[in-house]
């Protein structure tokens, strides 16, 4: 077992736990300081996990959202929010966002409006939302075209993480979640190492397992030195800007797959305009076409290149600001002219998808 607690200078804390049975242990012994609990998560994590919930909490009040990112919309939180106040819970009530990263940022979002603010245990269920999306406070539903436009950092009272859980996850749910997994090894030596040692290792459930509680471990250290991302945990965005924009552009793929090909796309552009190490990103990019299987078939760059003009981190509409490797363990924010970012990614894009295969 590993356990982490993240306090931020809002006076906010957060426990982390990786252990295997939270559902049996952890779970029970968090919930003894509620007298209300609240149970959210999707159809298909509830279909494999909901019995084990029923059957120690046979009373408490559940909602259901339908599964899949399509259903991260201010309808589904709105849904959510009814239901709580229809099961009339009051600010001592705890939510529990039972799922992956769809269900933790609604339920943590959730979480923090209802009555300005109750509890939120979550407990991912994915390898995504293992290593990044429950650990940090983030919390959101798209909105106008736009990931994650409608938001709110709220901590977790508590994060329990189970390897477990990847037992039932297919594989495109591995590589997405080895998309932040090498994001962040792309932030620290000590990692980017880890992972290039065991490169032919990375969809291994033992390897997997072992490597999760570092990566929280990182994470939560990022989060703990800046909770509100207002300096260092902008770090977290590196291969993002583009990652998103082809997400939205394209939505075929899982998030964490355009995370791994938005790397790939963000070192190309550090070796042309922030002086990278052209062999370790090099490296770098082999790491996320071994996870992906090579670079997908993705769509036209001119239209992800208008929906990163977009991007939250960007200034003005006339410039693309990018979270870009440099070196082992270093990073650069590079802000680009639109005109060279979406020009750059038109080339980058011919360069590795002739002959690409789709995952």
């Amino acid at each position: 077992m590993k356990s982490f607690v993240i306090r931020t200078k809002t006076a906010e804390e957060s426990r982390i736990v990786c252990r295997a049975g939270v559902l049996r242990t952890a779970l029970v012994r968090a919930l003894g300081d509620y007298k209300e609990v609240f149970f959210f998560s999707d159809r298909n994590v509830w279909e494999l996990y909901g019995r084990k919930i029923g059957r120690a909490y046979r009373d408490a009040p559940v909602h259901i959202m339908p599964a899949g990112e399509a259903n991260k919309t201010p309808e589904t939180l709105l849904k959510l929010l009814a239901a709580m106040a229809e099961a009339q819970l009051h600010r001592g009530a705890c939510l529990v966002a039972l799922g992956g990263g769809v269900v933790g940022d609604i339920g943590g979002l959730a979480a923090a409006l209802y009555m300005r603010g109750i509890d939120c245990i979550q407990i991912p269920t994915t390898l995504l939302a293992q290593v990044d999306s429950s650990v940090g406070g983030k919390t959101a539903v798209d909105f106008a075209g736009v990931k994650n436009l409608i938001g709110a950092f709220r901590q977790p009272r508590y994060v329990f993480a189970d390897p477990t859980f990847f037992a039932t996850l297919p594989p495109r749910e591995v590589r997405c979640g080895l998309g932040e997994i090498i994001k962040h090894g792309a932030l620290s030596a000590e990692l980017f190492d880890l992972l290039w040692a065991h490169r032919s290792r990375l969809a291994d459930g033992e390897f997997l397992a072992a490597v999760v509680p570092e990566n929280i471990a990182f994470k939560a250290e990022v989060v703990r030195r800046d909770a509100t991302e207002k300096g260092l945990r902008k770090c977290l965005n590196l291969g993002h800007t583009t990652a998103h924009a082809f997400e939205l552009t394209d939505g075929k793929l899982s998030h964490g797959e355009y995370v791994l090909a938005g790397i790939v796309f963000e070192a190309e552009f550090a070796k042309r305009y922030a002086d990278g190490d052209a062999e370790y990103l090099a490296k770098l990019e082999e790491l996320c076409l071994t996870a992906l299987g090579g670079m997908p078939a993705l769509p036209p760059a001119k239209d992800a290149a208008r929906l990163a003009r977009l991007d939250k981190k960007n200034a003005s509409p006339d410039e693309v600001v990018l979270t870009v490797p440099v070196r082992k363990g270093e990073y650069r924010l590079l802000t680009l002219g639109y005109d060279e970012y979406a020009a750059g990614l038109e080339e980058i894009r011919n360069k590795f998808t002739a002959g690409g295969v789709q995952c």
